[in-house]
């Protein structure tokens, strides 16, 4: 097993390090091994469980919602069926959150021509 450090998981999660000692002070990581010194160590598996949390965070799943998908994930196989309702309830959430912004974002083109038009451009 590869063992990184608590920077290097930092560095490749994306998260800040005080982010990382957050989620496991509220459950979001659990049972991060620990060096005989007493310092964490994160494994390939910490690491993409934090690339999971990343992307709920990213797609704006709030702290609450994804404690809950934590808590259920570190349940038995009985929670698979919340976990994938959960999940597919988010996806509908953030497919509504890109229209808006793609509707936005025509939006935000339109009136770039506009003003590229007036200004003679």
């Amino acid at each position: 097993m590869i063992g990184y450090s608590p920077s290097e998981a930092a560095e490749k999660s994306g998260f800040s390090l005080d982010t990382l000692r957050y989620y496991e002070k509220i459950g979001l990581l659990a049972d991060i091994d620990r060096t005989s010194g007493g310092r964490r160590t994160f494994s390939d598996d910490d690491l993409g469980w934090l690339a999971l949390l990343r992307c709920l965070r990213d797609t704006g799943m709030p702290i609450a919602r994804m404690c809950r998908f934590a808590e259920l994930a570190r349940a038995d196989t009985g929670s698979l069926a919340e976990r994938i309702a959960l999940l597919e309830e988010h996806a509908v959430g953030v497919a509504a959150q890109l229209d808006l912004l793609l509707r936005q974002q025509r939006n935000l083109q339109d009136k770039i021509a506009f003003y590229r038009r007036q200004a003679g451009d």
